[in-house]
């Protein structure tokens, strides 16, 4: 996320053709905090640049409530990923790779 708090780090990031990478990596993703990361960065990098005063995203001045809304989302992330994990070891060994795309 460091690197897309700027808007030359945006930059950089999307001229690497990182949203291809991105796109192919989250349909064959299957774990949950690997897929809400790429869901975030594919937000940033297809979003509008933010406006004037917001070039570097980390010096921005969050709201309380917002900020408090921001925990919540990320505990329910976490509590989400904690029970997939717990699915995964149950079903252990039963797991079916990404497809290949096809050649030709």
């Amino acid at each position: 996320w460091q690197l897309t708090a700027t808007k030359p780090g945006r930059r950089v990031v999307r001229d690497k053709g990182t949203y291809v990478i991105l796109r192919e990596l989250h349909r064959c993703e299957r774990e949950p905090d690997v897929l809400a990361a790429c869901e975030n960065l594919i937000q940033v990098l297809i979003g509008d640049e933010p406006g004037p005063g917001m070039e570097n995203l980390l010096e921005v001045k969050i709201p309380e409530e917002v900020e408090e809304q921001l925990r919540r989302r990320d505990q329910e992330e976490e509590e989400e990923q904690e029970r997939w994990r717990r699915e995964e070891e149950e079903a252990a060994g039963d797991s079916t790779p990404c497809p290949e795309e096809p050649s030709g």
